[in-house]
């Protein structure tokens, strides 16, 4: 692919250059229908296509009958596979990146050459389409003005318990992903973090046949999992209603006197504290449940 043409969508800025552009290309999250034309024009056009897995991959250029050469490069690939894409960019020629789905480096490999290629000077040029935290966030029902995406949780400790506590104090929607074993104990988690009526969805097989979307209070869902009642296969996004709309929702100490409401909330500040949270974590989720100003919280 010509640095000029159409199909390439690099920018006039570096359009002059000797070097490839890496073109970062989303690529459908279940249903083949849902790539785009430009992603298609891309994966014919360019001469190589480095793919998180290849047989994956290749499922989408028998559909659309692409021909370009493949080669992986996933999280496993080690430096040598990424200097060699690297010197393939170097000497002139443009190169594709495509993960299993979606968007890369959201949650997918491929961050360090972009990086590497970026840090050089190379263009960057990204190829959008589906992305499956933007379909959970549509999917789920819930107010998402402004969000947050966290990606996979920590599976335990210290690192896992601060990440659920700033979840439950955060006041955007927040998305995560979670391997379908590990769904039951997020969800119970995410419950005794946020509060067993944060509303919430599960969901699950984005865009695919067996697509499905579960919305509920997290201690509801948790329960639902926990019995079983949420099949525990494919893919899974959960989406968690945002401290600010849960508070607004429940009109949380709107009917307390103001003195008895900040002595409580202090209180619980001390809690969080005492159980190892760090202060000004434990101050956000207080005063994302209770309503109450950060800074009288401080005092």
């Amino acid at each position: 692919m010509s640095r000029g043409s159409g199909a390439s969508g690099a920018s006039g800025a570096a359009a002059g250059s000797a070097a490839g552009s890496l073109f970062v290309v989303a690529t459908p999250i279940g249903n083949l229908g849902d790539v785009t034309f430009r992603a298609i024009e891309v994966l014919r056009t360019v001469p190589l296509v480095a793919a998180e897995d290849t047989r994956l991959t290749r499922r989408l250029f028998a559909r659309y009958e692409i021909t370009t050469h493949l080669v992986s490069y996933h999280a496993r690939s080690g430096r040598g596979r990424e200097l060699e894409l690297l010197e393939h960019l170097r000497s002139g020629h443009d190169l594709a990146l495509v993960t299993d789905a979606g968007t890369p480096l959201v949650s997918d490999p491929g961050g360090e050459l972009a990086s590497a290629w970026a840090a050089e000077g190379g263009a960057v040029v990204p190829i959008p389409g589906a992305s499956a935290v933007l379909a959970a966030l549509v999917a789920s029902g819930l107010s998402a003005a402004r969000w947050s995406f966290e990606g996979f949780l920590p599976r335990s400790g210290r690192e896992r318990r601060d990440r659920l506590s700033r979840i439950a104090s955060d006041e955007r929607a927040c998305v995560i992903y979670e391997a379908p074993s590990r769904v039951p104990a997020t969800l119970a988690d995410l419950a005794a973090a946020a509060g067993a009526e944060r509303r919430a969805a599960v969901c699950r097989e984005l865009t695919k046949l067996h697509e499905e979307v579960v919305r509920g209070p997290l201690g509801e869902l948790a329960a639902r999992a926990a019995a079983g009642a949420i099949l525990l296969r494919g893919e899974f996004a959960v989406v968690v209603e945002a401290a600010t709309a849960a508070a607004a929702r429940s009109g949380v100490g709107a009917t307390v006197p103001a003195a008895v409401t900040l002595a409580d909330a202090r209180a619980e500040v001390a809690r969080l504290i005492a159980q190892g949270r760090k202060r000004s974590e434990a101050v956000r989720m207080v005063a994302a449940r209770t309503g109450l100003d950060r800074r009288e919280l401080y005092r």
